[in-house]
Parts: structure tokens; C-alpha cells; sequence
């Protein structure tokens, strides 16, 4: 008798938690609505294509921005990132920023999002319904932003057909140049596919898998000291998207590319699902559960400097 009691309250306790989540979910939703209806500027975004196109023909320097980076301009902690107020400060600085050759990249969520597929759409649904006001707070409507999905350019589609022509284009910013890649520990961008295998020579500095912007300091004077005449290409989470900005200023060309590889490595296998890539740290897919080290010749001849 007792175990079935436990059952009934233990049911009716997760029956009372579910309602009142979809209560604050639901109070979100109006709050945002009656926000739109007193703001209905939205930031201007290129398509993906036009954001890809122009970075490769003008050499533009790119920091992307996302849910993480904007809720760490909120104060708050992500999965793989805890918060500081020197990383929020910073992150806030570079989304106002305007300057010729850099280009700042907003994600395309906040008009129409009936191009995604169902989950991304009311992801980011979710999303605004609580950081909307952070957002319209740091962008200026007026102006022209690049679209942050320029690599993530599959996988929320719902119409895929044009993510072989993005990869294409995305190959193009680094054809024939000599690249240095700014990356997680494990996160191995272009092992197992051709994604940089039109680039002239590829070196790799490797950072914390998490909390990078721990090591900000060490991996932006790494960059420094081995980035001279290289597209710096950086994947790395919020950290990239402030050490683009960073290293943009001090004369270099940097791209935040984000989750580039990953993107990639779904689309080769046509993926319907966020699925684990072998070998590789995928934090939307099983995380770094099972990837170890990678004993690959010419991986680890590409390695400069390992910083965790």
C-alpha cells in the first residue's frame, strides 16, 4: 500500500511541476508578445549565402554570436562556460561593435524562423521569449549584421538542398591559404573529411574543451606569436567570438567558425538527429563521452601549442 501512495504523490508531484513550467513558459510567450508589439524592429540579417559570400570576397574578420553568448551577457552560466564579468563585458563590446572588415553575425530568429525545422524553431522561440530584451538592447535595428549560421548551415534547415552549395561557398574563405586553427582540445576540425583540404598549410593550437576563456590570455598571445600572415580560424565557444574581435584589432584576419566541422560531418552523413562523431567532442551529441586520444600522424603533426 505504501508503494503505491509513493507512486501516486511521487505522479502527482510531477504533474504539478509540469504545469507550472508550462505556466512560466506560457507568462514568457505574452511578455515576449507584448515586448514585439512595443518593438517591432528586428536586427537586419544577410542569408547565409550572402554572409558567406561576402566574407570570403571582402576577407572579412567574423565573431558570431548565439544563445550561449548572449546569456553570458545576461550573467549567466552555459554547459561549457561559466560566466566572469570581464567574458560578459567583453562579449557585450564586440556585439556593439561597427567596424570596415569585421563582421559581426547574429543568429536569423527573430522574424520569420519557418525555415527551421520544428525543434530549432521552437527552441529559439523559447529563447526570445526570455532574452529578447538582451538582445534588442546591444543591436541597433538600422544595421546590417551577417547571418551566425553560416556554419550551421544543415542540420536546422528544413529545406537542405542549398547546404552543399554553403559548404562549398564556406570552403572558399580559406582556399589555398595558409591556416592556423584556434580549437578545443578534442573538437579535431577536418579529421576524417576534405573540409580544409583545399587550405595551402594547417597548423593547430588546441584549448580547454571547457571553460576556455580560463586560458584567454595564453591562446590569444599563442595566436599572436604563430598567427602573422594566416587566416586565424577559431573554434573555441564564446572565446572565439571575443578573441576574433581581439585579434581582428591587432591586424590579423580571424573567423570564428564555430560548429563548422560538426555541421559538416552531419551533412556527409545526411543526419536527422544530433548524432556523436567518432573521434570528436560534440557538445549537442554525447559531449567528449568516449573520445580520447587521437594518434593520427598527420593530426598531430599539425599541433603547435597544447594550452588546457
Amino acid at each position: 500500500m505504501k508503494k503505491v501512495i509513493k507512486k501516486v504523490l511521487l505522479f502527482g508531484w510531477n504533474i504539478l511541476a509540469y504545469i507550472r513550467i508550462a505556466l512560466r513558459q506560457l507568462h514568457l510567450y505574452i511578455k515576449d508578445a507584448r515586448y514585439v508589439r512595443r518593438h517591432p524592429a528586428v536586427p537586419k540579417i544577410l542569408s547565409i549565402g550572402e554572409t558567406l559570400e561576402r566574407v570570403a570576397r571582402d576577407r572579412l574578420s567574423v565573431s558570431r554570436f548565439g544563445d550561449g553568448e548572449i546569456k553570458l551577457i545576461a550573467g549567466r552560466d552555459i554547459s561549457f562556460q561559466r560566466c566572469s564579468e570581464s567574458l560578459s563585458d567583453a562579449l557585450a563590446s564586440v556585439l556593439e561593435s561597427d567596424e570596415p572588415g569585421f563582421l559581426v553575425c547574429l543568429p536569423d530568429i527573430f522574424a520569420d524562423r519557418r525555415y527551421m525545422i520544428k525543434e530549432s524553431s521552437t527552441h529559439w522561440k523559447k529563447h526570445l521569449s526570455e532574452f529578447r530584451p538582451e538582445w534588442y538592447a546591444h543591436v541597433d535595428s538600422a544595421r546590417v549584421y551577417g547571418n551566425a549560421f553560416m556554419s550551421r548551415c544543415y542540420f536546422q534547415l528544413r529545406d537542405k538542398s542549398g547546404s552543399a552549395a554553403y559548404f562549398r561557398a564556406m570552403k572558399e574563405i580559406w582556399n589555398g591559404q595558409d591556416v592556423l586553427l584556434i580549437e578545443g582540445e578534442k573538437s579535431r576540425l577536418g579529421i576524417g573529411n576534405d573540409l580544409f583540404d583545399n587550405v595551402r598549410s594547417l597548423r593547430r593550437i588546441l584549448g580547454p574543451v571547457e571553460n576556455a576563456y580560463d586560458k584567454y590570455d595564453e591562446l590569444l598571445n599563442a595566436a599572436k606569436a604563430h598567427g602573422r600572415d594566416k587566416l586565424i580560424l577559431l573554434a573555441l565557444g564564446p572565446t572565439a567570438t571575443v578573441m576574433s574581435h581581439a585579434l581582428f584589432r591587432e591586424g590579423f584576419r580571424a573567423v570564428d567558425l564555430g560548429h563548422a566541422d560538426v555541421e559538416y560531418e552531419w551533412f556527409l552523413r545526411e543526419a536527422t538527429e544530433r548524432i556523436p562523431i567518432p573521434d570528436k567532442f560534440v557538445n549537442e551529441a554525447g559531449a567528449g563521452e568516449g573520445v580520447g586520444a587521437l594518434e593520427d600522424e598527420s593530426y598531430q603533426s599539425q599541433i603547435l601549442l597544447t594550452i588546457v
